[in-house]
């Protein structure tokens, strides 16, 4: 701390020395500060004796100052409008990559302008430049702690930021400190903003590292999107084998990953693609294992049949029948949607995904949205290509439909077209080669020499892989020895030459027609190509070969290295087969190489003058001369540059490069049996149940007592804390903020949904036992549903009131408003019966849960026949919905008799959005395109929260989560019970109780995803109110508030 607190000292020497240097020295103009037309324009926006400061201040006369002087000036002003004008400008320097780091000492002092927007722009400075001046930063770091304090979440953040940009070990304590008062931070922005400081901190002080994941654990907890793709990041950098943190957050992870920013995408699949390696079964094992077979069938002997036969009950012991993992299926199910992002890198991540971890069956669905990807910009393309390559080598027949997608267009870069040339090439097969190779001889004639180069490889690999067109394939190249551009000659022997060692006695005239061609292709690598042939199938063309050799020895010096080399392996080969007519022109062209510049070409010479020219000295491998030269060799394998890559992550730059790129993680190997799955179950404790752990000691212990008075509430507990009553003999359980919403009843009987009939005949007896107890009755509800609710509600707020004070009548007479009549339910006309020939068809939100499937909205259907006759099949066809709704058709109806109306039950899962639902309502006859659209508010289900939950949930919504709207209520909203029945019949809100009788509260969840929805409406004097929504989901709160006001203001 001693040295911490003598850094302000030298930070003041080194100001002091700065505007010494700056104020002797004259510096070049800006060209920023140079104004369009005159000085004049420049201070437009100046007050005339403001201006009069300036000119007086700064160097007058002739032209702008020296320097930045006059920004100086304007940052040591006392206006505020100044100060702002020159950060703008100091902020619009650095964009274009100006230097203004000379400044740092002038706009470090205006960290604590209380002008919000020079703060801003001074904390925007500051990132940029405190790494570099980092003694004159730490002059400020008691600005930058108090920074930390700000109400303005955005202060907050930079201030952290610059903090972190400060590369200094010695005030790591104070990162740290700070790094953890952010992750516990009320703003998710300020969370983020600490996410990203994680890594920075570690890079910095590595041995923070235990202390950094206790923050990264917590941030990994957090249900903000906008801070689970940096904590992610900061788990990649930090502790990526820590897959124990994942554990717990991974289903939450699965769900949020549709909302986060894509660049968090991007970063959470990648890191899930590894932890699902880990932690579920190879989906293709059985696959797998049918193919390991096959090959060993196909390569094994005679002799190891018997054992093969031996070892088959072991393999099918193996292949256990495949049962995929629920949390498995739920990746894969919720990054499918994300196939369709506006990002090449989100697309390119989730095919990736898709490639490491689907069955077989279902990756053919990533085939149509990486073809959609090639359409973009040549550097995404490219790198598109290049994992497309790797893929259509394994999952040929994924690509097979988009085959024309691959042609390739004159306009293409060069590699690009080499690219698309290697995914034709995996493509092909005995069906669409012809096409292919029509398509390789269009390319052969472009100006391209590297792709027409790139091409004729392309057909000598088609013609390798697929033997029905070898024949016709050779032929081609052989056309093309005779082309004008020696470059597509050179390139096609050399083909040729692979070719030809597969059936080489079957195609000696083609050996004898590139004979001809040595002394016209110049090319050292087909020349070398030619030569190579010639030598090894000499007894193929015995009178060709021996005039060759006389050839290229007189041209043997000036010949390329690779040549010569060619040459004295042909001369060798020759004197072994044909020595009479060989011997004196191979002993004139080793004695040339003996001489020869290279040494390559002077060793090889002594080499093969020894092993094939007999003497005295001659060692035991002469008498093997004729096998070591002359011993049947295997033919080239002509194999994709792509066929191994698959072993790094698909999508990686070490994919892209083909190494090991520092900082890459390898991909997993499945596990050979599953680890256990309950890892990732997470246990949500009902915290709502009881407020301090004496509470719930004092509740364990009397639980025995509550049981047999038979639903007596004691009278020793009261509601002053907010603590729970034990609710009869099985308890009442109250759904707090962070539970998940199941079938959109928050509240439940003994933690179960309340759907069967036993229960709600529990619930009867419940009513009933209130009923005896208060001797009082409660009015009966018209409709089901708001029975079950008034039930629960009265359940919540037992928890809170005592009621041997209260009233039963005026508790009841209060939580009736809580829904909206029966009668009030808006129906929607989904089909005309003019349009629908005499069918009507009607819907509503009929705001129950949806049993089938709980994250689906119901929507209630009412048909009617208004024909004569019957109408038949009744049914939904052809659901066209946005990505990650999905539909829950009901049962087709057989027969609807003339006149007679019908109502049937769908689900709809909205996805928490106002999106149109579009399908087909199909009859035996007709087909009539319809779509449901919903109101926000029937996007969300009743949470039943006490006064305190509500607080405390509110208090985890502010800052960009909470929407403030002041409104006029209208002539009609005379008083609260007009103000509740409009908000619940706006929005499927229950009401939650409140002390003060100026203001109404209102909780509820969204059906889908769960996130909670918190309406508050104050009303004040003069018929005003203000209007308070906070939600996770912004767009939810701001729909939310509009609909809110409309009914209000009416």
């Amino acid at each position: 701390m001693q040295k911490l607190l003598q850094l302000p000292v030298n930070a003041v020497n080194i100001v002091k020395g700065v505007q010494g240097v700056t104020q002797g020295q004259e510096e070049a103009l800006s060209p920023v500060l140079t104004p369009d037309s005159g000085p004049q324009n420049w201070y437009s926006a100046v007050q005339p004796e403001e201006l009069r400061h300036l000119r007086s201040g700064g160097t007058g006369g002739g032209g702008w100052g020296r320097g930045h002087d006059d920004l100086k000036e304007m940052l040591d002003s006392n206006k505020d409008s100044l100060k702002l004008e020159a950060m703008k400008r100091i902020v619009a320097m650095i964009a274009r990559g100006k230097n203004a780091s000379d400044l740092f000492p002038a706009v470090v002092k205006n960290v604590a302008c209380k002008n919000i927007e020079v703060k801003k722009l001074v904390y925007v400075y500051l990132v940029r430049y405190a790494e570099e001046q980092q003694d004159l930063a730490l002059l400020s770091i008691s600005t930058f702690q108090r920074g930390l304090k700000d109400p303005n979440q955005l202060i907050r953040a930079s201030a952290l930021r610059v903090l972190s940009s400060i590369r200094v070990t010695i005030i790591v304590p104070i990162m740290m400190l700070a790094i953890k008062e952010a992750a516990s931070d009320m703003s998710p922005y300020v969370r983020k903003t600490a996410a990203h400081a994680i890594p920075k901190l570690h890079s910095l002080d590595p041995e923070q590292k235990d202390q950094l994941i206790e923050v990264i654990e917590k941030l990994l907890a957090d249900k903000t999107t906008l801070v689970a793709g940096s904590v992610v990041m900061a788990f990649e950098e930090v502790c990526p084998d820590r897959i124990d943190l994942i554990h717990k957050n991974y289903r939450k992870l699965c769900n949020l990953l549709i909302d986060v920013e894509e660049w968090g995408q991007v970063v959470i699949i990648n890191m899930l693609t590894r932890y699902a390696r880990t932690q579920f079964l190879n989906p293709n094992i059985n696959e797998s294992l049918l193919e390991e077979n096959s090959e060993k069938a196909f390569y094994a002997s005679d002799d190891e049949e018997e054992e093969d036969k031996k070892a088959e009950p072991a393999t099918l012991a193996k292949r256990k029948p495949y049962v995929m993992d629920p949390d498995h299926r739920l990746l894969l199910r919720n990054t499918k949607p994300l196939l369709q992002s506006r990002n090449a890198a989100v697309v390119m991540a989730v095919a990736q995904l898709y490639f490491h971890l689907a069955p077989k069956a279902e990756v053919g669905i990533i085939a149509k949205a990486l073809v959609r990807l090639m359409r973009s910009h040549s550097e995404v393309q490219y790198v598109v290509l290049q994992n497309v390559a790797t893929m259509s080598i394994k999952r040929r027949g994924m690509f097979e439909p988009y085959l024309k997608s691959f042609y390739i267009r004159s306009t293409d870069p060069t590699q690009i077209k080499v690219l698309k040339l290697e995914v034709l090439t995996n493509l092909a097969n005995e069906t669409n080669i012809s096409t292919i190779l029509r398509e390789f001889q269009t390319y052969i004639k472009s100006m391209d020499k590297d792709f027409v180069a790139a091409s004729i490889q392309a057909i000598g690999r088609c013609a390798t892989n697929i033997g029905e067109v070898r024949d016709t394939c050779l032929n081609g190249l052989v056309q093309l020895l005779s082309n004008r551009d020696e470059l597509v000659v050179a390139e096609s022997v050399v083909v040729i030459k692979k070719l030809l060692q597969m059936q080489p006695e079957q195609h000696s005239d083609i050996i004898k027609h590139m004979a001809k061609l040595i002394d016209n292709i110049q090319v050292p690598m087909a020349r070398a190509s030619i030569l190579w042939l010639i030598g090894e199938y000499c007894e193929h063309v015995p009178k060709i070969a021996p005039d060759v050799l006389r050839k290229m020895a007189k041209s043997f010096t000036n010949e390329e290295d690779i040549v010569k080399l060619q040459i004295i392996n042909l001369a060798a080969k020759l004197y072994l087969t044909n020595s009479k007519q060989s011997k004196l022109l191979t002993q004139y062209v080793l004695n040339l190489a003996k001489y020869d510049q290279n040494y390559d070409i002077r060793d090889r010479a002594r080499f093969i003058r020894q092993l094939i020219v007999p003497t005295d000295k001659s060692g035991a491998l002469s008498k093997y001369a004729k096998k070591l030269f002359l011993a049947l060799k295997p033919a080239p394998v002509l194999e994709s540059p792509f066929k191994d890559r698959d072993h790094f992550q698909l999508g990686s730059l070490s994919h892209l490069l083909n190494a090991k790129a520092a900082g890459y993680q390898e991909l997993p190997n499945w596990p050979e049996s599953a680890p256990d799955p309950s890892v990732r179950n997470v246990e949500i404790p009902d915290w709502s149940k009881c407020s301090s752990r004496k509470d719930r000691k004092e509740k364990k212990v009397e639980k025995p007592f509550y049981s047999d008075s038979e639903g007596e509430s004691g009278p020793t507990e009261s509601a002053d804390s907010g603590n729970c009553e034990s609710d009869s003999g099985s308890g009442s359980a109250s759904a707090s903020g962070s539970d998940e919403s199941g079938s959109g009843s928050e509240s439940e009987e003994s933690g179960e949904e309340t759907e069967s009939d036993e229960e709600e005949e529990d619930e009867e007896e419940e009513k009933k036992k209130r009923k005896k107890l208060d001797k009082t009755k409660a009015k009966k509800q018209a409709e089901e549903s708001a029975e079950r609710c008034t039930i629960h509600t009265i359940h919540q707020i037992s928890c809170i009131i005592n009621f041997d004070q209260f009233d039963m009548n005026k508790i009841t007479s209060v939580f009736s408003q809580t829904l909206a009549p029966s009668g009030s339910i808006k129906m929607y006309e989904l089909l005309h019966r003019i349009k629908g020939e005499g069918l009507a068809v009607e819907y509503c939100f009929s705001r129950q849960p949806f049993s089938p499937e709980p994250n689906m909205v119901a929507v209630q259907i009412q048909f009617t026949n208004n024909t004569n006759s019957e109408t038949k099949n009744l049914h939904i066809e052809d659901p066209r919905l946005q990505s990650g709704m999905r539909i829950r058709e009901f049962a087709e109806i057989d027969v609807l008799a003339a006149g007679e109306s019908v109502t049937v039950v769908m689900g709809i899962d909205f996805c928490d959005s106002t999106q149109a639902a579009n399908f087909q309502l199909c009859t035996h006859t007709r087909k009539f395109f319809v779509s449901i659209q919903p109101p926000v508010g029937e996007l969300m289900t009743p949470a039943f929260l006490t006064e305190n939950d509500f607080k405390k949930e509110q208090g985890k919504l502010m800052g960009m989560n909470e929407i403030l709207e002041k409104l006029t209520l209208g002539e009609k909203c005379v008083n609260e019970h007009v103000i509740v029945e409009r908000v619940t019949a706006t929005a499927n809100l229950s009401r939650v109780p409140c002390g003060s009788d100026k203001e109404c509260r209102f909780a509820g969840k969204t059906v889908s995803s769960g996130c909670l929805v918190l309406v508050t409406v104050t009303t004040k004097e003069g018929g005003g109110a203000q209007l308070t929504v906070n939600c996770e989901k912004m767009l939810i709160g701001t729909m939310l508030v509009k609909d809110i006001l409309q009914a209000l203001s009416q």
